[in-house]
């Protein structure tokens, strides 16, 4: 649900910003970056809260 979530987000920023003058591919970037964090963070959750004891 986080990585639909974040790229909904992304998404949204995306047509903001290129709406206000910043090239298409520029803008896409933050989506990408965006939904590659929410990714990794949902591959790493299990391990970490292992490390944790939790």
């Amino acid at each position: 649900m986080q990585v639909l979530i974040a790229l909904t987000v992304g998404l949204i920023l995306w047509i903001v910003a290129w709406a206000f003058g910043l090239k298409s591919f520029d803008a896409f970037m933050v989506t990408i970056a965006l939904v590659l964090v929410a990714t990794a963070a949902r591959i790493a959750g299990p391990f970490v809260r292992r490390q944790l004891g939790r």
